[in-house]
């Protein structure tokens, strides 16, 4: 009030208590009278707590609070937006989880330390469960969307790009592959480093580059061409498919799921591709065939 009170006297003007209190009670009559900002309500609402725990690098949450969402047919805006965000954060997460398997894989061989190996071993088990988890959970989001009509449409991104970005490179995996011993706090840091990385690719693979998805996700939300998205969750099943094979977590009825999830969505590709050919879509179309074939030979 003494702000107020202080301006006024600045231009020369003598303003009393009371009638200072009429003028505080007026601003607030008016205050009253604006129409309040609506609150966000149903799929709307939902959707917005998971856009914020994306950006605040709370993936675990956001998959979370969107699990429901994404199950519900017949899909609106909030629903197809819920789905392409499972499928940036478990596509990101399976990548995270993989390469640390294959981190901690190496340093058991690589090490001489017989309980370094032991921890390694055990870090191996429990990343491949991680990541097969995500796998088969990218592959109820992709059925999801078949079941929903399919990828003959665009999808938005719309979330903002996470405020902590995570490393190009994971140092720790590095000294694990050498069967160098990282101490466990290390190791949890890893994880959870890997894990921003992890998104941080998605995001550079489904928009461009890591530069090009912070800008466009600054600026608003982010047009998905069809084709594109479909070709990029084609590619992450069959990544997830390889878990599952006799050389890493060996459960050949999950690896037919996936593979069969994998399959069905290449038909749809391949449909495509027949009404509107495109010779660069069909080699990248067959490369991730036989990729998966050579997968489900590994049972």
């Amino acid at each position: 009030m003494e702000g107020l009170m202080g301006y006024l006297s600045r231009q020369g003007r003598s303003v009393s208590a009371p009638v200072f209190l009429v003028l505080i009670l007026a601003l607030l009559a008016l205050a009253a009278c604006s129409p309040p900002t609506p609150q966000l309500t149903g799929n709307a609402a939902v959707y917005q707590n998971a856009k914020e725990m994306f950006g605040r690098g709370r993936f675990d949450k956001a998959i979370e609070i969107t699990e429901g969402l994404a199950a519900q047919s017949p899909a609106d805006a909030y629903v197809d937006k819920a789905r392409v965000l499972r499928v940036v954060i478990l596509s990101g997460d399976l990548n995270a989880y993989k390469d640390a398997a294959e981190a901690y894989d190496k340093g058991a061989d690589a090490t001489k330390n017989p309980h370094f190996q032991a921890a390694y071993r055990t870090n191996r088990t429990n990343n491949y469960q991680a990541a097969s988890t995500r796998a088969l959970g990218l592959g109820d989001t992709a059925k999801q969307i078949m079941d929903g009509g399919g990828f003959n449409k665009d999808f938005i991104l719309d979330a903002p790009y996470p405020t902590t970005e995570g490393p190009l490179d994971i140092a720790a995996y590095d000294k694990v592959r050498k069967g160098e011993w990282v101490e466990p706090e290390d190791q949890d840091a890893a994880t959870a480093d890997g894990l921003l990385k992890g998104v941080d690719d998605a995001l550079a693979a489904l928009v461009g580059d890591r530069a090009k998805a912070r800008e466009a996700m600054k600026a608003g939300s982010v047009t998905l061409k069809g084709l594109d998205f479909v070709f990029y969750v084609e590619n992450q099943l069959v990544i997830g498919a390889t878990v599952f094979d006799k050389k890493h977590s060996e459960n050949p009825l999950k690896l037919r799921a996936l593979a069969g999830e994998a399959d069905q969505i290449a038909k749809a590709i391949q449909a495509t591709l027949k009404a509107n050919p495109n010779p660069d879509y069909e080699k990248k179309l067959k490369k991730l065939q036989d990729q998966l074939k050579t997968t489900q030979k590994n049972i």
